[in-house]
């Protein structure tokens, strides 16, 4: 087996790596969210990566393209229709599921989606 490359690796520690602020879908820039994702490749948000919201956020409404899984990391998340995930919570929403969540007291998850979200 052949070593891995030190340019075929990256690692980040969520607890003391930058977060990048979350850009909206009209590419301004969401103060209240941030993403760490170590895949410079895909597009803000997709495929596997770390998302932090602060107290008091919310998502914007969006559609999923694809099938959507979190792990609730810390914090809580509420969702639109009052579903409420706590820290160790693993979540997976069906491909055309629509929703908006907020936090009154920060959350941070772990996120995989395939697609980009389409905001309704």
């Amino acid at each position: 087996m052949k070593a891995i490359n030190v340019n075929e690796r990256k690692i980040a520690n969520i607890h003391d790596a930058e977060f990048e602020p979350w850009r909206l879908d009209n590419g301004e820039v969401d103060t209240s969210s941030s993403v760490l994702q170590l895949n410079s490749g895909k597009p803000n948000g997709v495929g596997f990566h770390i998302y932090k919201m602060e107290p008091g956020s919310t998502t914007e409404a969006h559609e999923h393209t694809n099938d959507e899984e979190f792990l609730i990391l810390s914090g809580e998340l509420i969702e639109n229709d009052g579903t409420i995930y706590r820290e160790g919570d693993l979540v997976w929403l069906k491909k055309g599921t629509q929703h908006s969540s907020h936090t009154k007291n920060g959350c941070v998850m772990a996120v995989y989606i395939e697609t980009p979200e389409v905001v309704i």
